[in-house]
């Protein structure tokens, strides 16, 4: 069922998305435009469910279920909070919607990176908000709108352009601690009494017990099977979500090296890892292409990392992990809420060759008989199945390996791979469910769409064997 606009963007990098969706490979003449309709439908508005990871590495599953219970019920929300039989560290809560909402004659407008976040389940910061009603008070009952085209002016009383509506909220700061020359008030600025898609607000909630994140994104960790003692490396960690997935999935036994180029993500990715308990997380400010070392003396600098010992950061030996995530920077045409899509179709490009320079570097840092696991967040076949087989075809080492788990379909034609090739690759495609009767589905049944009504997500994992592994 859509209520919000289909997600526009740019007329050419509309064209070069259709192009892999309509071709005649992917699916039927009669399907061909309903299957790209439905995308950039399902990609306006948010999953069916809002997933939760699990910290099974200190609490058993059943108490942290319990204990967010008990919270939801404080807060006199009461969703069912289900289990997710093939992932055992996930809990999983729908997300009720679309509600009828009535309109107030009182608008707030705020920027559509906000809009996004109230549709899973986040009220109103200060700094989301766009405009306000002259004399907005603490208390005043108002409707939140998203700006989806980023035309409204900060401080404006009054706005005309297009808008989406939210919902309903209560406002708890006056319009004059929002636009004023010390700038604004910090924390929460309209608390989302009415959503118009219900799901409850995580923000300090069980902190280290569950973690939001995409129910793809967990499942990246389990593929890439980490075990206590490994050398890990995650190549592009920030936020950490994932990097403290892998460390607890080791049981906080190891090292999990965490990399990001910008500063402020690694400590945000310490931060969590604290937050989480998670010792063994070591994390570095480094462009990650960079990371390999290029020192001639690679024996004595191989003997160091085969004895466990990390002298400094990166760059490192070659051959130094023994598992790598690649959770590649990608265009991010998968990610959900998301009603505007900005960028140009030279930006939108730009992300396959700093893709192959990451890549380059991932299969030198891995062990042979290593594992790399790639992932993105979006839906182009230059980014995901491309890829697969470019480094099929440049890195003789690497084979693809099957998937467990494997919840999404298998990877798209069109990129030269064989129909064994694609069953082994995972993608999650959010428009197969939304085709079908995405609310017809009684509450029981819900389930059975979780691992469908997803972001748009895409998982490949390779397997370093002993062949001579040097590009063409």
């Amino acid at each position: 069922m859509s209520v919000f606009p289909q997600l526009s963007m740019k007329p050419e990098v509309r064209e070069h998305l259709s192009n892999v969706y309509t071709r005649k490979e992917m699916v039927s003449e009669h399907d061909k435009d309903e299957v790209f309709e439905a995308l950039l439908s399902c990609l306006s508005h948010p999953p069916l469910f809002t997933c939760l990871r699990a910290s099974t590495h200190l609490h058993p599953l059943q108490e942290i279920q319990h204990r967010l219970e008990q919270h939801l019920a404080q807060q006199k929300i009461a969703p069912a909070v289900y289990n997710y039989p093939q992932l055992p560290d996930v809990l999983l809560l729908p997300v009720h919607g679309p509600r009828h909402v009535e309109l107030l004659t009182s608008e707030v407008i705020v920027g559509a990176q906000c809009g996004n976040a109230v549709l899973r389940g986040a009220h109103v910061f200060t700094p989301g908000i766009l405009s306000t009603p002259k004399y907005m008070k603490v208390g005043d009952m108002v409707s939140v709108f998203s700006d989806v085209e980023g035309k409204c002016t900060r401080g404006a009383k009054e706005f005309k352009g297009k808008k989406v509506f939210l919902g309903n909220g209560i406002s708890e700061v006056d319009r004059s601690e929002l636009f004023c020359s010390d700038g604004p008030v910090k924390g929460v600025a309209i608390r989302m009494t009415e959503p118009l898609y219900q799901s409850p607000s995580f923000d300090g909630v069980l902190t280290d017990e569950v973690f939001l994140q995409n129910l793809p994104s967990v499942v990246v960790g389990h593929v890439l099977g980490p075990r206590p003692g490994e050398r890990i490396l995650d190549m592009c960690a920030a936020p950490g979500g994932k990097t403290t997935h892998i460390a607890s999935l080791m049981g906080n036994q190891g090292t999990v090296v965490a990399l990001d180029k910008i500063r402020s993500k690694m400590e945000k990715i310490i931060q969590n890892a604290k937050m989480l308990k998670l010792d063994c997380i070591k994390a570095y400010c480094c462009n990650s292409i960079n990371a390999v070392s290029s020192d001639p003396a690679q024996e004595y600098n191989l003997l160091i990392a085969t004895l466990c010992i990390f002298v400094d950061g990166p760059p490192y030996p070659e051959e130094s992990f023994d598992r790598i995530l690649l959770d590649a920077p990608c265009s991010g045409l998968g990610q959900r809420p998301n009603m505007t899509y900005s960028w140009s179709l030279k930006e939108v490009c730009s992300y396959q060759p700093l893709q192959r320079k990451l890549l380059t570097t991932a299969v030198r840092l891995l062990k042979r008989g290593g594992v790399l696991v790639y992932s993105t967040c979006t839906v182009t076949l230059a980014e995901n199945e491309e890829q697969v087989s470019w480094a099929l075809k440049t890195f003789p080492c690497l084979t693809l390996e099957p998937q467990v788990p494997h919840l999404g379909s298998e990877g798209m034609q069109g990129a030269g791979l064989s129909c064994d090739q694609r069953r082994l690759l995972q993608r999650f495609r959010p428009e197969l469910a939304w085709r079908g009767a995405r609310f017809a589905h009684p509450p029981e049944s819900l389930l059975q769409n979780a691992n469908t009504d997803t972001i748009g997500f895409f998982i490949a994992k390779f397997i370093k064997n002993g062949k001579k592994c040097t590009q063409d």
